[in-house]
């Protein structure tokens, strides 16, 4: 089975080849950089369409699936932020596409305050950690969580549950 990602971040290929084998045997993922036409620190729906818009523009016939990854910040009232952070995941066939979500969690104050004046988390997050290029490499989750979590985790349960239809095609008519 090939697939491609719609990024070369080395956290999003490797979480979605280990979603993949879980299912799935020989199992090729690469990383394509394409555009997600949303900004580089999207809120709300803007995170969904830029995780459909890299798994639509990955997609070509040389590949089984294309898979699109976007982290971004939803409104949530009663949280300390106002905002959660999720991971969305775009699984992709070339005709229909599912979607999934990675467990959410809070960033620091300081870090969304940041954020809703037009920063990335990951730059904030870099300046808070000393860690350079943390969301290519463990990703925040991984700092906030003391090591449980990694960030190629959270992107495997995404691309996890956005594989749902997929392998369980009589129960979604696929």
């Amino acid at each position: 089975m090939r697939v491609v990602v719609g990024s070369t971040n080395p956290t999003k290929v490797e979480g979605t080849k280990l979603a993949f084998e879980q299912f799935f045997d020989n199992v090729e993922v690469i990383g394509k950089s394409v555009s997600s036409d949303v900004s580089p620190q999207p809120f709300n729906d803007d995170t969904i369409r830029g995780a459909i818009n890299r798994a639509l523009r990955s997609y070509s016939k040389d590949f089984d699936f294309s898979v699109g990854i976007e982290a971004g910040l939803f409104s949530l009232k009663k949280s300390i932020t106002g905002f959660i952070d999720f991971q969305v995941a775009v699984v992709y066939n070339g005709k229909r596409m599912s979607i999934g979500f990675g467990p959410g969690f809070e960033f620091p104050p300081r870090v969304v305050e940041e954020a809703l004046k037009g920063r990335e988390v990951g730059d904030v997050m870099e300046e808070i950690t000393g860690i350079e290029n943390i969301g290519e490499r463990m990703g925040a989750v991984h700092y906030l969580t003391r090591g449980v979590i990694s960030r190629i985790e959270l992107t495997r349960i995404a691309v996890t549950m956005a594989l749902i239809p997929w392998i369980n095609k009589d129960l979604y008519d696929l």
